[in-house]
């Protein structure tokens, strides 16, 4: 208490009124804070240190593992390759094959099977000195070029796998790499060598091993990059001190590289049941910058409480900006769409009229949303009405000509030949009514009852141009005719559109083909005449309004309407096309699905 009244009467009542102030600040504010602030600089720079240290080893453990699985799920894929009996025997062969894929290309069923069943596959190749066997596919011979390669050498001295990087060029004469897993084939004999090479594909990598916080490179035993993010850094070395021959490495530290200071976490990973080692390293260009950013704020934050002190308003600028952070929070909720926000907000200031105002446009947002999400799916279902009408609409549309021009025919007949082919004719006639009258409406049929009408129709029109048109039909499909289900009347319109148009001015040998045959995996009906064809213009012409639906009976019999029905039924991927060249013909394609769809 006496050290108090000297300090206070004797000390400072010598002194102004502002040095008082500053002397009292300097001795209560100023030295505890600075002594305190610097252990805490210190303390916070060496926690997020840790921090970040920790942070990328955790992310490199979880590379590693990732990495381990998808290199041992390869590993485990191409295990049955090295048994597989058919690669053995185009190993050991000594003549060519006798089944072709194309026009000089073989293959194996195993390695293609599996090279197309799986996206983590690129390609895989086996390089052989067996001549024979560089006719198929996926198989290539050893030259000398590819003897004097390290990765070459060193298969052929062990039959154990390993990991490697093996550089190629592609088309545009530049260098790609490709992590690759080598492994050597055995029991083919002694006069016999194969080596299987596995490329990962790299895009499947950078799919499933990304980091956006992080960066991401791999390398070698040999300090070659086999994965990166950056496609310039594959098989180019790093600078950083590692035990390339520790099983067991782990490093951590920092390093400068392109003008940037960057944290680094590299630990060795030994490859799935191969002599191979790689080693994960995983780095961060912000840490650095990022502590030394939270250091600075912090500074700052210490240079504040030194001057604030100073100032009369403290209490309420803490005060003001306490109610400035609430608004500004709840703000931020409405604007990333959460509308809940507290229901009141302490005070009478501008700040409450805000925050008012910012009450009413969450009511209004809320309201409107309603009213978007009742509308939404008002039309939903208007659509779904729409497409429904539409599709009863397309399918009640048949083009009734040819039944006006059979008429026609059974009069001319009735004039000028007997009653056997009047009978005949009145039959197909009859059959073909009876057809559309009983599939009006029907949201399927069998194919052949569709190719039973075809047959029908194809009469009636012999009957009525005899030589002038013919036709000829193949049906070359694997399926029960009675159990697939097809939409009615899809092909007929266009053979009428092939007679009509296609062989207009046409006085003999005309020549309409209907083909029916699976491709890839779907139905496609194609019919070809030999008639004017279209140039390129009147081809483009044509598949314009084909997909806005714009033909009439004038230009083209009912190819607008199939091609709407099949995408409403099927979907957009299916439907209908034309080709065609002047004065050669013209042909259009059906796409269908092989399994029936409800529409």
């Amino acid at each position: 208490m006496r050290y108090n009244r000297w300090f206070m009467n004797g000390l400072l009542s010598k002194k102004k009124v502002r040095t008082q102030l500053y002397t009292v600040y300097v001795v209560a504010v100023f030295v505890p804070i600075v002594i305190v602030g610097i252990y805490l600089l210190n303390y916070v720079s060496d926690l997020l240190t840790t921090n970040y240290e920790e942070s990328l080893r955790a992310e490199g453990i979880r590379i590693r593992t990732l990495f381990s699985e998808l290199t041992s799920d390869v590993y485990d894929k191409t295990t049955d390759l090295m048994f597989d009996d058919e690669i053995k025997r185009i190993l050991t062969t000594q003549e060519y094959p006798a089944e072709k894929v194309s026009n000089s290309v073989y293959y194996c069923p195993a390695i293609n099977n599996l090279v197309y069943a799986n996206v983590d596959i690129q390609d895989i190749t086996i390089y052989t000195n067996n001549s024979y066997a560089d006719n198929y596919l996926h198989f290539e011979a050893i030259t000398e070029e590819l003897e004097q390669e390290t990765w070459m050498q060193r298969a052929s001295d062990s039959y154990v796998g390993f990991w490697t990087t093996i550089e190629s060029v592609n088309s545009k004469g530049m260098s790609d790499w490709n992590l690759c897993l080598v492994r050597r084939i055995a029991g083919i004999g002694k006069e016999n060598k194969a080596v299987m090479v596995i490329q990962v594909k790299d895009s499947f990598l950078k799919g499933r091993i990304s980091s956006k916080k992080y960066g991401i490179r791999i390398l070698t035993e040999n300090n070659v990059t086999c994965y990166s993010p950056v496609a310039n850094e594959y098989g180019k070395s790093v600078d950083l001190v590692i035990d390339w021959e520790n099983s067991y490495f782990h490093g951590a530290g920092t390093y400068w590289k392109d003008g940037k200071n960057l944290f680094y976490d590299v630990a060795s990973l030994s490859m799935y049941q191969t002599n191979s080692r790689t080693f994960v390293v995983t780095t961060s260009d912000t840490a650095y910058y990022e502590i030394r950013r939270i250091v600075l704020t912090c500074s700052l934050i210490l240079f504040a409480a030194l001057v604030l002190p100073l100032l009369l308003i403290l209490f309420f600028t803490g005060h003001f900006s306490n109610r400035v952070a609430v608004l500004r929070q709840e703000m931020k909720k409405v604007s990333n769409e959460e509308y809940d926000i507290i229901p009141e907000f302490h005070g009478r200031d501008e700040l409450s009229e805000v925050f008012s105002d910012l009450q009413i446009l969450v009511r209004n947002i809320k309201e409107k949303d309603a009213r978007v999400y009742a509308s939404q799916l008002r039309d939903e279902q208007l659509q779904n009405e729409q497409q429904k009408m539409e599709m009863k609409m397309l399918a009640s549309q048949i083009n009734p000509h040819f039944l006006y021009n059979t008429l026609e025919s059974i009069r001319m007949q009735a004039l000028t030949a007997g009653n056997r082919e009047v009978a005949n004719s009145i039959k197909l006639l009859g059959k073909s009514m009876r057809y559309v009258l009983e599939n009006t409406g029907t949201g399927f049929i069998t194919l052949q009852k569709e190719l039973d009408y075809i047959e029908t129709y194809i009469a009636i029109q012999k009957m009525r141009f005899g030589d002038r048109v013919n036709f000829d039909m193949k049906l070359e499909v694997d399926i029960p005719l009675e159990e697939y289900h097809i939409l009615p009347f899809l092909v007929q319109p266009v053979i009428e559109n092939a007679i009509v148009h296609g062989l207009e001015g046409i006085t003999e040998n005309g020549l309409i083909k209907m083909h029916f045959s699976l491709v890839r995996g779907y139905l496609q009906v194609s019919v070809t005449d030999n008639g004017i064809g279209m140039n390129e213009e009147e081809l483009n012409h044509l598949r314009e309004n084909i997909n806005k639906n714009t033909l009439n009976a004038s230009t083209s019999i009912g190819l607008g309407n199939i091609d709407r029905r099949i995408k409403l039924c099927y979907g957009e991927q299916y439907g209908l096309s034309v080709r065609s060249v002047k004065e050669k013909g013209t042909t259009v394609v059906i796409r269908l699905p092989l399994e029936k769809k409800e529409c």
